[in-house]
């Protein structure tokens, strides 16, 4: 008698149903991860140096200006010379700047934030290489004679002309104050960080410009 026919089953394996599209996306969140990891190890030494002398407060100091948290990155400004010949925004990166904002008319109150932000490089000593001197122009009439001179007169100044709307949303005043009433400081990436009060004092503000300059001396250096 016939024995009757054995059968066996056997695991076969599955086809690979991986979606390409969740492979590819996949890929992409990691590469952003690692791109989020270098740019953060590339920022560690700003937010530690700001985070020491202004949050921590090293000997019980406080910081006169008011810091801009999170800070705000430079925007792409149609920037213009006095001259009007075209300016990239980004090639204010590289140093700190004290900015300064008014119209071609400056009025008594615009010179004398010119004048304090004159004198206060100045009085930075050896140290004043890494700052720039900025006035943003916020119109397009041409400026009396006597005080273009002084805007050229050494050391030069970065005059740039900008419509005021367009630096209003990224320089900001304080509550009740015009955007021209104060002294704004930007760091060498670009990043409005700081915001002076109205009528600031200079011997104050220069204590706040030094202890920038300390905190930031392991990773900014004069020039671009």
């Amino acid at each position: 008698m016939a024995e009757p026919l054995g059968m066996t089953v056997h695991d076969v394996a599955a086809p690979d149903l991986a979606d390409p599209d969740a492979v590819e996306r996949g890929r992409t969140r990691r590469g952003r991860m690692r791109m989020l990891l270098v740019l953060l190890v590339c920022a560690a030494p700003v937010i530690a140096s700001y985070f020491t002398y202004f949050v921590i407060r090293p000997e019980g100091r406080t910081n006169y200006g008011e810091l801009i948290l999170p800070t705000r990155g430079l925007p792409a400004l149609a920037l213009r010379t006095l001259d009007g010949a075209e300016v990239p925004a980004a090639a204010l990166r590289g140093q700190w700047l004290l900015v300064v904002v008014g119209s071609s008319a400056c009025d008594e109150r615009c010179e004398q934030r010119l004048y304090m932000q004159r004198q206060l490089r100045e009085m930075l000593g050896r140290e004043r290489d890494r700052l720039d001197k900025v006035w943003f122009v916020t119109d397009g009439a041409p400026l009396a004679a006597p005080l273009r001179a002084a805007v050229e007169a050494g050391p030069a100044m970065t005059a740039l002309r900008v419509e005021r709307e367009a630096l209003a949303r990224w320089l900001v005043p304080a509550e009740g104050q015009a955007l021209e009433d104060h002294l704004y400081i930007v760091d060498p990436r670009g990043e409005w960080m700081m915001r002076m009060p109205a009528a600031a004092e200079p011997a104050r503000v220069k204590r706040d410009l030094d202890r920038l300059l300390r905190a930031s001396a392991s990773w900014d250096k004069a020039g671009r």
